[in-house]
């Protein structure tokens, strides 16, 4: 039975930050690390976005957008995203970048099978894929176990689902430089939804029809929508290049308190996704440099969780979102109509002082969040 000091069972975009965090820091060249995944990550199975100021992975942005479109039924506004950029990453090139790391260290390897269990025993852990067990002092989980979620109705679990046509179209119709960040003038039928927009060209872009609710669509629904709204754009002949479809889950659930003193929870396993929007790239940049520092000085992973206001604002957005789903567009478009898209951005990115969380939050509907804030006092 093979011993490890470190396992990652699974290797998504969490997995695979964290382990570039650490050769990246030179502090774990002494460590023996193994990945393990049924996936082999040699295809390009999505696309990350986040916007940015600074150089994050400049080197495998594949797309920048220095304006985003932001809509509804009754407007529409340009946001000039300046100090930032929209930033577009391949997942493929993701994996390549991190693989091609890997490649250059001795002591990481990974395997490509499927995990089965992990458990900690006392002072160590046991991981058991369908073919072998191996050992280990610390594992890192990645794999995401939606009953713990759905076991419970403390926490509301909403999730941001969608699915994605690359299309080319024989009219012009697309502005490169501008994406669209949320269009919410599409019908709502009770629900939040929004067509996402990334053009890449005059008449190439990426269109993706997503809802925030708690109930998944047949994929004949989410594709006729897709249809009408490329209708709407006056496109009368277009070719699909690629699909993708996703399902990312948004919930404040505390998944830190099922970290050990030898597992740690990490991904959508740990909470890593943003729980207001579904962001996950520049998240799991953050959390994952913030667990190699953990690690540097500290052994013991129950005490690697931090609670702090943007948690609770989350959770009463999704508190309104579970019970009153179809108030997502009123609540989005409150902040962006008028709003500092700056500051916006900078609030959604959990880096925004209390003066500037008040810009962002007196723009929305009060009452929708004072009910919700005396609902969870009493829940």
């Amino acid at each position: 039975m093979q011993h490890y000091h470190y396992i990652f069972t699974g290797s998504g975009l969490s997995a695979l930050m964290t382990v570039y965090e650490m050769l990246s820091s030179g502090k774990f060249n002494d460590k023996s690390i193994l990945l393990i995944d049924e996936n082999t990550k040699k295809v390009n199975d999505r696309t990350w976005c986040f916007w940015d100021e600074d150089n994050l992975f400049y080197n495998i942005v594949s797309k920048k957008w220095n304006q985003a479109i932001f809509a509804n039924e009754k407007f529409n506004r340009v946001l000039e995203l300046a100090p930032y950029q929209y930033k577009k990453i391949n997942g493929l090139d993701f994996y390549e970048l991190v693989f091609k790391k890997i490649s250059e260290h001795k002591n990481i390897h990974f395997l490509n099978q499927k995990v089965v269990d992990f458990t900690e025993l006392g002072n160590h852990c046991i991981v058991k894929t369908e073919n072998e067990t191996f050992t280990c002092n610390k594992i890192f989980n990645s794999i995401y176990n939606p009953e713990v979620v759905t076991a419970q109705t403390k926490f509301p679990l909403i999730h941001q689902h969608f699915i994605g046509w690359f299309i080319k179209s024989k009219e012009a119709v697309f502005t490169p430089n501008c994406a669209t960040f949320m269009d919410f003038s599409v019908e709502q039928k009770g629900n939040t939804r929004f067509m996402y927009v990334l053009p890449t060209s005059e008449n190439e872009a990426l269109l993706e029809y997503t809802l925030f609710s708690k109930n998944l669509l047949s994929k004949g629904e989410y594709e006729a929508e897709i249809q009408k709204y490329i209708e709407n754009l006056g496109i009368t002949e277009f070719e699909i290049i690629e699909k993708e479809q996703g399902n990312i889950p948004m919930t404040c659930y505390p998944f830190w308190k099922h970290n050990t003193k030898n597992i740690v929870n990490i991904g959508s396993a740990g909470g890593w996704t943003k729980a207001s929007t579904g962001y996950t790239f520049k998240n799991a940049s953050k959390k994952s440099k913030a667990l190699v520092r953990f690690l540097k000085s500290e052994s013991d992973f129950t005490k690697f969780h931090k609670k702090d206001k943007f948690w609770f604002y989350d959770l009463l957005l999704l508190d309104i979102l579970g019970s009153k789903n179809e108030l997502g567009s009123k609540i989005f478009s409150s902040m962006f109509k008028s709003g500092n898209s700056t500051v916006i951005f900078k609030f959604l990115d959990e880096e925004t002082s209390i003066s500037e969380d008040l810009q962002v939050i007196w723009r929305c509907p009060k009452m929708i969040f004072v009910q919700a804030l005396i609902g969870r006092i009493f829940k």
